[in-house]
This record gives structure tokens, C-alpha cells and sequence, in this order.
């Protein structure tokens, strides 16, 4: 499976993106994915995850009900819609295959928020 991230930008301390995952494969419905953030100078961090068939969902406490992962099997994509974005929100953001646990990473997409 091969996982691309897009949808980031620049935005205001406030405004909304929605970022999106394809993948690529005719399997990988069949995989849980998820959300990471890596900010310049610290570690790349869990933001959200989904199950394969979208009945679970979980979040890191900084993210949570501000953000909302989901999915789309028919469209092998999934999203991460977030709002009310912080300028500490500002990083790199992967998607990933797995559900708690994540063996593979796609490129990245930047999002920056301004203050």
C-alpha cells in the first residue's frame, strides 16, 4: 500500500483544514490508518486513528474535539478534518496503515496556522 497526504496549507489561528489520505492498493480497506504530526525540532507524535470498518475511532488529548478522522473505503481515502486550529497545530502531518500499532508512512503534507 502506498499512502499520499494532501490538503495542507497555510492558514489563520481559528480557520479549518481537511486533510486527506489516498491509498493506493486493492487491499487497503482492510487496514486501520491514522494521523501523525511531526513539528519542526520534536517528535513525530499520534494525532488520530480509525478502524478498517470505521466502528472505532481515537484521539491524542490535544486533538480532541477539534479534529475528526474518517474514511471513505470506496475511495480508498481517508481525512482528517480539522477546526479551530492552533499555531501549535503547525507541523508535518503523515498518514499511516495500522491501528495502534502503524507499520508504513506516506509523505507528508505541511500544515502552518498563523497567530
Amino acid at each position: 500500500v502506498q499512502l499520499q497526504a494532501s490538503g495542507g496549507g497555510l492558514v489563520q489561528a481559528g480557520g479549518s483544514l481537511r486533510l486527506s489520505c489516498a491509498a493506493s492498493g486493492r487491499t487497503s480497506s482492510s487496514y486501520g490508518m491514522g494521523w501523525f504530526r511531526q513539528a519542526p525540532g520534536k517528535e513525530r507524535e499520534f494525532v488520530a486513528g480509525i478502524s478498517r470498518n470505521s466502528d472505532s475511532t481515537y484521539y491524542a488529548d490535544s486533538v480532541k474535539g477539534r479534529f475528526t478522522i474518517s474514511r471513505d473505503n470506496a475511495k480508498n481515502t481517508v481525512y482528517l478534518q480539522m477546526n479551530s486550529l492552533k499555531p501549535k497545530d503547525t507541523a508535518v502531518y503523515y498518514c499511516a496503515r495500522g491501528y495502534k500499532t502503524y507499520d508504513q508512512w506516506g509523505q507528508g503534507t505541511q500544515v502552518t496556522v498563523s497567530s
